[in-house]
């Protein structure tokens, strides 16, 4: 199968055409309860997720990025009716981690500003790859210890060997503001994060791996993964946003790729 590409077509058809075990990673946001247009387009998520299982290899890795929309007061809980279907497929639930927007949209509701999506981690089976993203570590070159609280509750602090090294890996709570100024000329109604995109391909993957968008809607997934010398494959109903995914690449691809 053709890689480096995006297919004008239906997910599950580009899936159709990959063996078992073909992807390392997929890394992607649905069009979820209707709070996004995508050009009338609508998926059936059962097949999917399924297909999803038949084409991951075994230690590869779905980044499901997703949100719930609030209907009649109510949210609705698709992410976690989602996730739980997954699973029934035969992933596991590696990792419930969370994108937290830093300028959220203001709201007039009787709810607390929404400043987040959930960012489900599934593996088939365990991950076979897994580079984490570090951070300084406060208290780097300190003397390590720790505190234990006894069963009087009493709390004990505790020397250990060695220090505090000068890295550690993020929470599982990835920060990013959203809208940036770069991308205000995509029109794309629901454009992927960049840096989301690029942080969960550097985890899950290594250089020359194979990743795919299943929903690639502007192209976000194929741009990082290509900067981060992975392959990639995406799946796009629409015409116009493959065509503006093909127009982002253009400025990445050397004159070989460009002749291609």
């Amino acid at each position: 199968m053709e890689t480096n590409i995006n297919y004008n077509e239906s997910n599950l058809d580009t899936m159709a055409k990959m063996p078992n075990n073909f992807l390392d990673l997929t890394v992607t946001s649905p069009p979820y309860d209707g709070l996004r247009t995508y050009n009338g387009y609508s998926f059936p998520f059962e097949d999917i997720a399924k297909e999803l299982f038949r084409v991951t290899k075994d230690g590869g890795v779905v980044v499901w990025v997703v949100g719930d929309a609030t209907v009649k007061g109510s949210e609705t809980g698709t992410s976690f009716k989602q996730a739980l279907y997954f699973m029934e497929c035969g992933f596991k639930l590696h990792d419930t981690m969370i994108y937290q927007k830093e300028n959220p949209m203001p709201n007039n509701s009787k709810r607390y500003l929404q400043s987040f999506e959930y960012m489900f981690v599934f593996s088939k089976g365990t991950p076979k790859s897994f580079n984490p993203i570090m951070t300084d570590c406060i208290h780097k070159g300190k003397k390590a210890s720790r505190t234990i609280i006894l069963k009087n509750g009493e709390r004990k602090h505790q020397s250990l060997n060695g220090v505090y090294s000068n890295k550690k890996k993020l929470t599982n709570i990835f920060k990013y503001a959203v809208g940036s100024l770069r991308e205000k000329d995509i029109k794309h109604p629901a454009k992927f994060q960049e840096q989301l995109a690029n942080d969960h391909i550097k985890t899950w993957t290594n250089e020359n791996d194979l990743v795919y968008d299943c929903f690639m809607g502007s192209g976000t997934t194929a741009k990082m993964a290509h900067l981060q010398k992975r392959n990639w494959i995406g799946s796009e109903m629409s015409k116009e946003y493959v065509e503006l995914a093909n127009k982002r690449l253009i400025p990445y691809l050397t004159q070989t790729e460009l002749e291609f």
